[in-house]
C-alpha cells in the first residue's frame, strides 16, 4: 500500500502528516453553536480568491442550474451511561449494529439487539450484566459485554416492554458531541447537533457542514434554479480518529455505510458537472459512488458492497462520470433496485483527482486529520492561506464553527 503512494510522490515530497499541521488555539474552537444557524461566517474560496461572507447569502456564489447534495443521516443518542453496584461509571458508545446489513431493522428491534461499541472504563466492567430502570416506565434495560472487536466490544442490550431500540436510545442515551468540545452534552445539542434534513438514524457524529442550513437558505436556491438532493452516509466515530502515523499513507481509514437512491444518480447525470457536496461525508459518498461505477463498468459481473482504502487509486482513471453512473443504473435495473448500499473506506489524499464533486461546503477541520487531507486534495496548498485567513479573521473552528464554500 505504501509503495503505491511512494510511486505517486517524489522522494522530496513523502506523505508526511506533519505537513498538514497548523496552530489551533483552544479559543478558536466553537464550544456552542450560534443562536441562528445561518448567521455563521462563510469563507468563499473561488479560483484562488477569498471572500468573507455570511452563510445566509451563500446562494449568491453558487452556479445556476446546479445540484446541491446533502447527507440526511441522523445522529443517534449513542452514549449510554451505566453504573456498577460499586458506583463505577461505565460509558458505552454505540458505533454500529453487530450485523449492520440493515440499519433500519436494527433500530426497530424490540427486547434485544447487539451493537459494536466503545466502552469507557472497560477495565472496571468484568462479566456481570449492568442494569438501569428507565424513569417513569416499567422498563428494565440491561447491557452484557461480549467479544472484543477492533475498537471495543460487542454489547448485547436487552429490555422489557415493547419499545424499539430507537425509542430506548432516545430515552436513556445522550447525543455524542465531539470529544474536543470538552463538555457534557446539553439539551440544546439534541436539536443543534442535527441538521434540519436529518432523516435516517445511524450516525455517531453529525455531518457538520449541514448544520448551517435553514429552510430560508434552502428556499433561496429556487431563484437560481438550484436543486437539492440527498445521500446517506452514517458517520462513524472514526471521523475523529487522528492520524498518528508519520506517513499518512500508513493510516488505517475507517469504513462507513453509504446509501444512494436511483433517483439521485439520475439527478446527478442531469446536472453534471455542476455538483456541490455539503460536507466531507457527502464528498466521500459521491466519490465512492463513482468508483463503484468504475468497478461495474470494468466488470459488469461485479457486485456492490465495499470500496477499500486505496482501491480508487488502482482502478482505471479514464472512465467518464457519465459511463460510471450509467453502469450503476444498469446494475440497478438488472437487479430491480431503487437504492444501493455500500461501505466506503476511501482515503482521499492530496494526489486524488475528484470525479463527481466540483464544489463543496465544509467546516474548518482539525490539524493532521484525514479531513484536512481531503481539503488539500480539493484546493491544493491553498488550504494553508485559507486557514491562516480564517484564524486571523476570527472564524470559529470545528463542528459548531463557521463554514467555507470551496470552488476551485
Amino acid at each position: 500500500m505504501t509503495n503505491l503512494f511512494r510511486k505517486m510522490y517524489s522522494n522530496d515530497t513523502l506523505a508526511k502528516i506533519t505537513d498538514f499541521s497548523y496552530e489551533l488555539p483552544d479559543e478558536k474552537i466553537a464550544k456552542h453553536p450560534l443562536e441562528n444557524r445561518d448567521a455563521s461566517k462563510l469563507l468563499v474560496y473561488s479560483k484562488g480568491t477569498i471572500v468573507d461572507e455570511t452563510f445566509k447569502h451563500c446562494v449568491d456564489y453558487l452556479p445556476e442550474n446546479s445540484l446541491i447534495i446533502f447527507n440526511n443521516t441522523r445522529v443517534i443518542h449513542a452514549r449510554i451511561i451505566l453504573q456498577k453496584a460499586t458506583g463505577a461509571r461505565i460509558e458505552i458508545l454505540c458505533l454500529e449494529p453487530h450485523n449492520p446489513s440493515n440499519y433500519e431493522q436494527s433500530f426497530a428491534q424490540t427486547n434485544e439487539c447487539s451493537w459494536k461499541c466503545v466502552v469507557g472504563n472497560a477495565k472496571k466492567w468484568k462479566d456481570e450484566p449492568l442494569h438501569i430502570e428507565i424513569p417513569n416506565t416499567n422498563t428494565i434495560f440491561t447491557a452484557e459485554k461480549g467479544e472484543r472487536t477492533e475498537d471495543g466490544f460487542v454489547i448485547t442490550f436487552r429490555w422489557t416492554g415493547e419499545k424499539t431500540f430507537s425509542e430506548i436510545l432516545e430515552q436513556i442515551g445522550k447525543i455524542p458531541i465531539p470529544p474536543y468540545l470538552n463538555r457534557e452534552s446539553e439539551e440544546d445539542d439534541n436539536i443543534r447537533y442535527q441538521t434540519i434534513f436529518a432523516e435516517n438514524n445511524g450516525s455517531v457524529a453529525a455531518p457538520t457542514a449541514g448544520l448551517h442550513f435553514t429552510p430560508e437558505v434552502i428556499s433561496s436556491f429556487a431563484q437560481k434554479q438550484i436543486e437539492t438532493d440527498k445521500v446517506t452516509l452514517h458517520v462513524g466515530a472514526g471521523t475523529f480518529k487522528p492520524v498518528k502515523t508519520e506517513l499518512y499513507t500508513d493510516h488505517v481509514m475507517h469504513q462507513e455505510l453509504c446509501i444512494v437512491k436511483k433517483s439521485l444518480i439520475q439527478n446527478i447525470l442531469k446536472h453534471l458537472p455542476l455538483i456541490t457536496a455539503v460536507g466531507t461525508t457527502s464528498v466521500r459518498t459521491l466519490e465512492s459512488l463513482y468508483w463503484t461505477g468504475v468497478k461495474l463498468h470494468t466488470n459488469p459481473q461485479d457486485d456492490i458492497n465495499h470500496l477499500s482504502q486505496w482501491e480508487a487509486y488502482n482502478l482505471p482513471q479514464n472512465i467518464s462520470a457519465k459511463d460510471s453512473l450509467n453502469a450503476i443504473l444498469n446494475y440497478m435495473e438488472k437487479h430491480n433496485l431503487q437504492e444501493i448500499q455500500y461501505y466506503t473506506q476511501i482515503m482521499i489524499t492530496p494526489k486524488y483527482k475528484f470525479k463527481l464533486v466540483t464544489s463543496m461546503f465544509t467546516n474548518f477541520h482539525q490539524p493532521q486529520s484525514t479531513l484536512l487531507l481531503l481539503i488539500s486534495a480539493f484546493i491544493g496548498d491553498a488550504w494553508k492561506d485559507m486557514y491562516k485567513h480564517a484564524l486571523e479573521n476570527n472564524y470559529r473552528f470545528l463542528s459548531y464553527g463557521d463554514s467555507s464554500l470551496l470552488m476551485p
